[in-house]
């Protein structure tokens, strides 16, 4: 068994909370947790892991509330402040390791209050075990727009909405659920190895592995422009073509099928971002925010392969400029006080 059937769930769970939520206002008067523990994540045993994938159990990674109990499994700082602040990946201005230090939560919601309020659960919770401090801000800043190409954009209609979730069903072998602010989510492994994100009537992602290739393919259903604008700025990202966030200026106002291909140097990187592997590249874990120029118009790097599948669909990415939200983090502490 190769390491591609273990890469899924966390390319699954990296690529819901990168493009999964849109930046939201908080409320004041947030709620809190009656009770939570906080511990920093084990190190992942990649045996015992294709072990279980191969016997048809799904690892459990993410965000997960299951009646008055709420659990955030193998989850960085980034991805948990994603999720309690309801913004996507790309617009948190942070130190580097954010992305590095992963905890595992287990919580008790108090009665009377509903599932719907763990996100705000979860921000009081980073506040006062993590000392977190952040504020909001919009800027001017460089970006990628998402246009037409020259002969026009070759996208093919979404099919009729998909069936909801059933959020109380159970889990098949080779299933896993995780819980997003836009409802459950959940992955299947596939039995030639390929995995398949439902997200219900937000449709479907679909994962696949060419060793021989050595490339991956992402088949999406029902995908918006802006939509697909986040998925390429995490792809961008992680196959390292850049900081800049792409901004959707297609004018489509539709629901889309749409294929990628990417190498699969850009697939291990996307995998390393999500803690599944040795992280590469800059070893400044100090480092604060990103750098508005540091992307070219088409990176020579792993991000180049994003621009030629992007090009396929009768699209195209160009610099420009817009005003980008977000979510400045002030202070917050690598250890949490204890329970």
């Amino acid at each position: 068994m190769t390491r591609r059937n273990v890469l899924g769930p966390a390319l699954a769970v990296g690529l819901l909370l990168a493009t999964g939520t849109a930046l939201a206002q908080t409320d004041p008067a947030t709620p809190a947790f009656q009770v939570a523990t906080v511990k920093p994540s084990p190190p992942l045993d990649m045996g015992k892991m294709m072990q279980a994938v191969q016997a048809g159990r799904m690892p459990r990674f993410g965000p997960r509330v299951d009646g008055a109990l709420a659990t955030y499994t193998y989850m960085s700082l980034t991805e948990l402040i994603v999720y309690a602040y309801q913004v996507k990946q790309y617009q948190i201005t942070g130190p580097a390791w954010l992305a590095t230090e992963r905890f595992d939560i287990s919580a008790k919601i108090p009665d009377g209050a509903s599932k719907d309020d763990a996100p705000k659960m979860l921000q009081a919770l980073l506040e006062d075990r993590f000392k977190l401090k952040a504020h909001r801000d919009t800027q001017e800043r460089p970006v990628l727009a998402l246009m037409a190409g020259k002969d026009g954009p070759k996208l093919k209609e979404s099919p009729p909405d998909s069936a909801p979730i059933d959020p109380d069903a159970p889990l098949k072998p080779g299933e896993m659920q995780i819980d997003s602010p836009n409802g459950p989510v959940r992955t299947t492994r596939n039995a030639d190895g390929s995995m398949t994100m439902n997200m219900g009537k937000s449709g479907t992602v679909t994962t696949r592995f060419n060793m021989q290739a050595q490339s991956m393919t992402m088949e999406s259903s029902k995908v918006t422009m802006a939509g697909f604008a986040d998925m390429l700025t995490m792809m961008l990202r992680m196959g390292g073509g850049g900081d800049r966030q792409v901004v959707d200026m297609t004018g489509l106002k539709g629901n889309y099928q749409v294929t990628l291909e990417f190498s699969l140097a850009d697939a291990m990187a996307a995998a390393r971002a999500q803690g599944m592997g040795p992280p590469t590249g800059s070893a400044g874990g100090e480092r604060w925010g990103d750098s508005p120029g540091a992307a070219a118009s088409e990176p020579s790097s792993g991000g180049s392969t994003v621009f030629a599948s992007v090009k396929k669909l009768g699209l195209k990415l160009e610099p420009s400029k817009a005003n980008v939200e977000q979510l400045v983090i002030d202070h917050i502490e690598k250890t949490p006080t204890e329970d």
